[in-house]
């Protein structure tokens, strides 16, 4: 029996995001907001968290990677502001949001997990919500300090990048926490320009 590798499908991040998010992160920290923090070099935008999957299922999610990149252009995507899940009542995760060509960027995470339901992953029950995992909030939160860091944060200066491929990424868990290797990459690009 095979062991199996947990990986996610995500759009990497350049450098000059990681290091925006970096500093957030580090602002954020300085406030006495008790989190667990995501390192930045491991802040990713996924589009499907696939669980363990059997090696051997690598090359079919490759495919189906590769078929729902063919018909999607490069985007671009802004950094956006500041929020919480599940919500101000208790919030457990802060998150940087995003702008730009959200409807190309929900377009193709749609056409993604068709085709990945097409060969036995199951889809999401929730409305896929595009977000940066920035950290996880540990215990009780004051509600007033979480309403004051999104209202500073509501905007991180637009900072604008093209969003060029998807990577299937293995996750390693260690005690010094997750690490990501690639497996799979698809470039996005439209059909008529595959001549």
């Amino acid at each position: 029996m095979s062991q199996t590798i947990r990986s996610f499908i995500a759009i990497e991040l350049p450098d000059v995001v990681i290091a925006l998010l970096d500093k957030v992160q580090q602002d954020l920290s300085s406030l006495r907001l008790r989190a667990r923090w995501v390192r930045p070099q491991n802040i990713h935008l996924t589009l499907k968290f696939l669980g363990n999957i059997n090696p051997g299922d690598i090359e079919k999610i490759g495919s189906a990677m590769t078929d729902a990149a063919k018909g999607c252009a490069p985007f671009n995507l802004t950094v956006g502001g500041i929020g919480v899940f599940p919500g101000l009542k208790r919030p457990r995760v802060i998150w940087a949001g995003f702008g730009g060509d959200l409807t190309v960027l929900l377009g193709l995470q749609h056409d993604l997990e068709d085709r990945l339901a097409g060969i036995g992953f199951a889809k999401e029950n929730r409305p896929y919500q595009a977000h940066l995992t920035l950290g996880r909030i540990r215990g009780a939160v004051n509600r007033a300090t979480i309403r004051q860091i999104m209202q500073e944060y509501s905007d991180l200066g637009g900072l604008a990048f093209t969003s060029d491929r998807i990577i299937l990424f293995r996750s390693d868990l260690k005690p010094s926490g997750a690490v990501y290797s690639q497996l799979k990459q698809a470039d996005l690009r439209t059909m008529n320009n595959d001549y």
